[in-house]
């Protein structure tokens, strides 16, 4: 060993205080460290270019709580089932396989996702556009596990729990509720596999709740406890439900720049998003030379229905070709063919539009959270 100093690999990203550095935990290739106790790493963003599906080694960790396991033995993992119900449970590995299969394709985007575009700045984790991931999901409805224990008349929640845990008793535990009727439908599902594989262990081996079109802040890694509530959750474990991630009560979730809201609601389903993949900020391209435009789309669940690409300002828009449709809760990818005519500074943007009809706004809102960005997103190129 030459004793030599090697320096740490760099990413920097396009706002104030925004470098970082590249580290490699187990099971994961080089991510962006946005802190190390405990781990936070943000997928760098050429990732989204390999494939629609996110790679599990290159898929984003978040992790909310310090005192985390380092180890978990398949064979003595259960998961519980308490609370409001007919028969509690206390189910192993093994049973959860037994009790059937499905598979869905769905998005994990952090709530914080692209907090460090906000304007002023906010408190938090700075985020680039690297906190989310597409993934094939495979394990059972979380319904299927409710039914099993018999769901008593009047239950109203189902709170989640996993296995990492405060390092300081006056720290709350990370638990996340759902309303009885979001947990017995179709959406939620308690996964093993991801991706064709077991879910790595910084994402939450050896199960994960599944909440498709939810922010991750409901998709509970190292899942081992369910509780049925006839009750609103209150107490310390409440933290994360009644005072932490919650925008301003309102129809655009959004406040003037540097105030208060009046009233807060919980976080829940993510909004219309489009991102540029095959190009980034800084990129030159020939003048009269065709490329292929490739990228991303998603929203909260009712699928993208168009996405359209403008190189002059948002004067003019260009209708993309959708790839693969891989279920309304899966990244779509787009194409388009590009030829750029005029030499100079060109500004890409893509804006998408969902089934539902939502379409991406030309200005970002704000809220002190930074949360719920979809701005129409922009490349900077240069054509020479």
């Amino acid at each position: 060993m030459s004793g030599k100093i090697r320096a740490a690999a760099m990413q920097t990203l396009p706002f104030g205080n925004g470098e970082r550095e590249l580290v490699v935990y187990p099971q994961k290739r080089s991510l962006l460290r946005i802190t190390t106790r405990p781990p936070h790493l943000e997928t760098p963003f050429e990732v989204f270019d390999e494939s629609v599906l996110t790679p599990n080694d290159g898929f984003f960790v978040r992790y909310h709580l310090a005192d985390l396991p380092l180890s978990i033995d398949p064979d003595r993992y259960r998961l519980t089932v308490s609370g409001h119900v007919d028969t509690p449970l206390s189910l192993s590995l093994n049973a959860l396989k037994a009790m059937g299969r499905v598979e869905m394709v769905a998005v994990n985007q952090c709530a914080g996702n692209s907090r460090g575009y906000s304007s002023p700045r906010v408190f938090g984790a700075q985020l680039g556009n690297g906190s989310m991931g597409n993934a094939r999901w495979a394990g059972i409805p979380l319904r299927s596990i409710l039914e099993k224990a018999g769901i008593r008349s009047g239950a109203r929640l189902v709170a989640m729990n996993g296995l990492d845990r405060p390092v300081l008793p006056v720290t709350p535990d990370y638990v996340k509720t759902l309303e009885i009727e979001h947990a017995m439908s179709d959406e939620p599902l308690i996964a093993w596999e991801m991706n064709g594989q077991e879910i790595p262990f910084l994402n939450g081996y050896p199960v994960k709740l599944i909440v498709p079109g939810y922010f991750g802040t409901y998709w509970i890694k190292h899942l081992c406890e369910i509780h049925v509530l006839d009750h609103p959750l209150d107490g310390l474990d409440s933290f994360a439900m009644n005072r932490a991630y919650r925008v301003p009560d309102n129809e655009c979730f959004c406040v003037l720049p540097g105030t208060v809201p009046d009233r807060t609601r919980p976080i829940t389903r993510f909004r219309v998003r489009s991102f540029i993949t095959s190009l980034q900020n800084g990129s030159r391209l020939k003048a009269g030379q065709k490329i292929l435009l490739k990228g991303i789309a998603f929203d909260g669940g009712s699928g993208i229905k168009q996405v359209e690409i403008s190189s002059d300002g948002g004067r003019n828009w260009e209708m993309a070709v959708l790839g693969r449709d891989f279920g309304r809760f899966s990244f779509r990818e787009w194409r388009l063919d590009f030829v750029p005519e005029n030499q100079g500074e060109v500004m890409l943007m893509v804006r998408a539009t969902a089934n539902s009809g939502e379409t991406q706004p030309m200005t970002a809102s704000w809220n002190p959270g930074g949360y719920l960005r979809n701005v129409v997103e922009s490349v900077a190129i240069t054509v020479a």
